[in-house]
């Protein structure tokens, strides 16, 4: 029995499938079934069966999440110790649409003060309780993630809009990967809409699901600020809903000050700085050539 069978184990049981867990650890699927499978052999128990669409714990396997959960944690905060003499690295998770229009602009700025920091790319709102809880991240910015024993601080007040060409279509919505997840801003507004999913297009990225909107195939959600470019050249517009504007918040999310690492304290400090505000409000005006530092670690989890 090892830590990334435990592992395994603890994220399909939270997460619910395979796929899921595969995702949020950055392994591939037949990875994760493997270390399912042998400690299914070993513990002598299926630990997890399929009802309808989701794996569910059966009794040996609910008494042993408790466990293995914080088995996974310890293994990690062990690690951490061990390594404690070398370069601190902070793991900060966001969903897609903030990693593509936030992330470079917002790590590099915080990078001169000398502190590595890996990112990841597509985190679901559902995973960043396991993610955090497991020392497998630090930082989540985005969305308020629910789950208990998480603090949420909010670093950014802004809006979400509907975007699209002026005379394009109405009937179709656009979405980066984001829009997929029910726990984030676009697929709230989805859902208050009342959008059914035949009515959804997915994008691999935000700028293609914009670009597609611009060419009248429908209509994108956008964060306010961040799609200020488009729309002051005219390649898309604003049009109105029954629920937008949106306000929405984003938060960054840690383990309680006294579980978190300094690092991650740190970095929270940072996002609530005018200079951090600046970049989150307007990142495609780049930081300052004195402030650049291109040393940055940046590992993408997918």
């Amino acid at each position: 029995m090892t830590l990334g069978q435990l592992g395994a184990f603890v994220f399909v049981a939270r997460l619910g499938s395979v796929k899921a867990a595969a995702r949020a650890l950055g392994v591939s699927e037949p990875a994760v079934s493997q270390s399912l499978a042998q400690l299914r052999r070993h513990l002598g128990d299926p630990l997890l069966v399929r009802e309808s669409d989701r794996m569910v714990l059966t009794e040996g396997g609910a008494r042993l999440y408790g466990i293995a959960s914080q088995m996974v944690a310890l293994g990690a905060q062990a690690q951490r110790v061990v390594q404690s003499g070398g370069p601190e690295r902070l793991h900060v998770v966001m969903d897609s649409s903030m990693y593509e229009l936030v992330a470079g602009p917002l790590i590099s700025l915080y990078s001169q003060r000398r502190i590595p920091v890996a990112t990841s790319g597509v985190v679901q709102c559902a995973e960043v309780p396991l993610l955090l809880a497991g020392r497998l991240a630090e930082v989540a910015l985005g969305p308020q993630p629910e789950g208990e024993g998480l603090l949420s601080r909010p670093v950014l007040r802004c809006r979400v809009v509907a975007v699209g060409a002026l005379h394009g279509r109405r009937d179709t919505w656009l979405v980066d990967p984001s829009g997929t997840d029910p726990g984030s801003d676009a697929g709230r507004l989805l859902r208050l809409l009342r959008v059914p999913e035949s009515r959804v297009r997915v994008y691999a990225t935000q700028a293609a699901a914009w670009q597609a909107a611009a060419e009248g195939e429908g209509l994108a959600p956008a964060v306010a600020h961040l799609v200020l470019p488009h729309l002051r050249r005219g390649s898309l517009t604003v049009v109105e809903t029954s629920v937008t504007p949106l306000e929405i918040r984003w938060y960054a999310t840690t383990l309680p000050s006294a579980g978190r690492s300094p690092a991650a304290g740190s970095f929270v400090d940072f996002l609530t700085t005018p200079a951090a505000t600046q970049v989150m409000r307007a990142p495609q005006d780049g930081i300052p050539k004195d402030r650049f530092r291109p040393a940055v670690h940046v590992s993408i989890w997918s």
